[in-house]
């Protein structure tokens, strides 16, 4: 919705569309939920640079839950996530005479990886707005995959504050946004996730479990589940303390949260996006919370058992199972480990939280 005063015009270009509000310019090739056949066209763009992650059948777990359980591995991601997906799929559609713009994005990480390395393909200069709590390893991981295309500004203490900033930067720089997940063209890159998934699980797919912070990564997989089995169910997990989808269910419509933990950063925003609640709203079977003495354990249990280092959002999607314990006994789930962006040094502070919460 436009401010008072706003300004707002639509153009063409090439056959796509993008907007203008006041000085910030957005740019979208999508205006509209991604069909199955512009989700395998955004699968095609991405490949070459996005990785065809592994669907690994995790053995300790099935037999500790007497299910088929399958992780998959998007923590094996060149940048350590999925966000590559969606941030190399909008930016990759930037027609050539607006690339000269510059991106503008905001992140508490993943999605910042994901921008820096499709601008340094791609050559086009970024500036990514991250908290200032934003874990070290994270930042340094965004400027090694961005080199010289990104200049990076710390401000907040939430993503929600540094979105703020970065919004007012793009406006005041003619700059065209990035948006980490309320966009249709980031959708439709996450769901290449589930597009994969689909082609590899061996069996009937009983249960997708996904984490869900801001939403596209879930929103992606609601839209590819609608291609699958009728019988398989999607579960949304999210922190406890950042229940952004919780709230927005039982509003009926996304609102902003008091305040919020921000421990599990990737998954941590006051409030989901539009756009994606709108997917999500009728398509989701339930979301799980997770607290963080159970999510910490969990961290614990993927790197001893698997030799897995994931981040606390990488971790919510198993951790759930715990919740599910009875329900999927014989059936076929798949987990997505959304994001393995970790400081193992960390680990310390994990086993803490897992002994006393």
């Amino acid at each position: 919705m436009k401010s008072p005063g706003e300004t707002q015009a639509t153009f063409l270009l090439s056959g796509f569309c993008f907007f203008v509000h006041l000085q910030g310019m957005e740019f979208n090739k999508l205006n509209h939920v991604p069909s199955l056949e512009e989700i395998k066209q955004a699968a095609k763009q991405i490949q070459g640079v996005v990785t065809e992650t592994p669907l690994e059948y995790a053995s300790r777990l099935s037999e500790r839950y007497g299910a088929k359980i399958y992780l998959k591995r998007e923590d094996l991601q060149g940048v350590r996530s999925y966000k590559i997906r969606g941030a190399f799929h909008k930016i990759s559609n930037i027609p050539a005479g607006l690339r000269a713009q510059g991106i503008v994005a905001a992140s508490a990480g993943n999605h910042a990886q994901g921008v820096a390395l499709a601008c340094a393909l791609l050559g086009i200069q970024a500036y990514i707005f991250m908290p200032k709590n934003t874990p070290l390893q994270k930042v340094e991981a965004v400027r090694f995959h961005g080199q010289e295309r990104v200049k990076i500004k710390l401000v907040g203490d939430t993503f929600d504050e540094a979105y703020a900033a970065s919004r007012s930067f793009c406006e005041r720089n003619q700059a065209i946004y990035i948006p980490p997940f309320d966009d249709f063209d980031i959708i439709a890159g996450q769901a290449t996730v589930s597009l994969e998934i689909l082609s590899q699980v061996p069996h009937e797919l009983d249960y997708l479990v996904v984490a869900v912070g801001g939403g596209g990564l879930a929103a992606g997989s609601a839209l590819m589940l609608e291609y699958a089995s009728p019988s398989t169910q999607l579960i949304t997990v999210e922190p406890e303390k950042a229940a952004s989808l919780t709230a927005a269910l039982a509003h009926g419509s996304p609102v902003v949260l008091p305040e919020i933990d921000s421990f599990v950063d990737g998954a941590a925003v006051k409030r989901m996006g539009d756009n994606t609640f709108s997917i999500l709203k009728n398509r989701i079977d339930r979301v799980e919370t997770i607290d963080k003495k159970q999510l910490c354990q969990t961290m614990i249990n993927l790197y001893q058992f698997y030799g897995m280092i994931v981040e606390p959002a990488g971790a919510l999607s198993v951790a759930a199972l715990a919740n599910m314990a009875t329900e999927i006994k014989g059936k076929t789930v798949v987990c997505v480990i959304s994001g393995g962006n970790f400081d193992p040094k960390r680990f310390p502070e994990i086993r803490e939280l897992a002994k006393n919460g």
